[in-house]
């Protein structure tokens, strides 16, 4: 494998970036547009994929979630200097408003603090103005997580990187989810969901490990599963914010989740949810948040 210099050169550190990007964020279609020294601007452009309800044609949130996730990794990495692998050590989303449907969706990480160890992180994801946004972030990453150099390994471009794309499944829970059957999501017997590990969904292609991104919007999917089963809504409900909090790394396995109400309110509902792997005793990561339950159609809240 071949290694960095010990400081790499501003402008090629960015174009490093540029071309090593996560394997999900390469075919997702995400691009570092514009950059300053811990500071990156991106774009990842609009397709019918990404789309969590077909009856709105509004994307899903964990697109959103994904996307924030590593635009705040490269605002890191352009706040450091290429030689150290950083991981996602919690996440938090709070939702603005539905992406329009059809529009691409940019983001603006800025990297306000590095310390030995940590770097903190605040992200806007917005469509036409970053003064009406989407989706804002804030995030924590681990400074050299682990022995990887992703920027570093030119063995990657000889790889062959998986498309997007979401077959079609009327009989699915997910008919109208096609981000949902695009990571191939399926609702068990017991009531958790299953996320199959597959190559689209990996992040650190050298360890390898799942984006945290992915796991992120796994969680939130289950999490509007399970609680519009519980709550027998009618309609999904809608996310208004979710913090994810990273304990492992999601290795190349099959990810399994479940969520439970912490406290329902008659409009709002905060509930917990949990991603394991092998041990359901060791979970790769858990998700705190909240959701607007949708009015129930006759209802006095319409």
């Amino acid at each position: 494998m071949s290694t960095l210099p010990v400081t790499l050169p501003f402008e090629e550190l960015a174009e490093a970036i540029k071309g090593r990007r996560s394997d999900y964020g390469h075919i997702s279609g995400l691009q570092l547009d514009r950059f300053a020294p811990a500071e990156a601007w991106s774009s990842l452009p609009y397709r019918p994929a990404f789309v969590g309800d077909t009856e709105t044609g509004v994307l899903h949130g964990g697109v959103v979630t994904a996307m924030l996730d590593e635009s705040c990794g490269m605002a890191v990495q352009l706040a450091l200097d290429g030689t150290r692998a950083i991981a996602t050590l919690d996440l938090r989303i709070d939702y603005q408003k539905p992406a329009t449907p059809g529009l691409d969706i940019k983001a603006h990480s800025v990297c306000y603090r590095t310390t030995r160890s940590i770097a903190f992180v605040r992200s806007t994801a917005y469509q036409e103005s970053e003064d009406d946004p989407v989706a804002t972030a804030t995030a924590c990453f681990m400074i050299g997580a682990n022995r990887t150099n992703m920027l570093a390994d030119r063995r990657m471009d000889s790889r062959s990187i998986p498309t997007l794309e979401a077959p079609e499944d009327p009989n699915s829970p997910f008919a109208n989810s096609p981000f949902a059957r695009c990571l191939a999501i399926r609702v068990n017997d017991d009531g958790t969901l299953t996320m199959p590990f597959s190559p689209k969904i990996i992040g650190n292609p050298i360890l390898p490990a799942i984006h945290g991104g992915m796991t992120g919007a796994f969680l939130e999917t289950t999490a509007i599963v399970g609680v519009a089963r519980e709550l027998g809504a009618a309609a999904p409900p809608k996310p208004i914010g979710l913090t994810v909090n990273y304990l492992r790394s999601g290795r190349a396995l099959d990810t399994f989740a479940d969520v439970s109400i912490v406290k329902q309110g008659r409009r709002i509902v905060a509930f917990e949810a949990r991603a394991w792997q092998d041990d359901a005793t060791k979970p790769i990561a858990t998700a705190f948040g909240h959701f607007m339950l949708r009015p129930t159609p006759g209802s006095d809240e319409e």
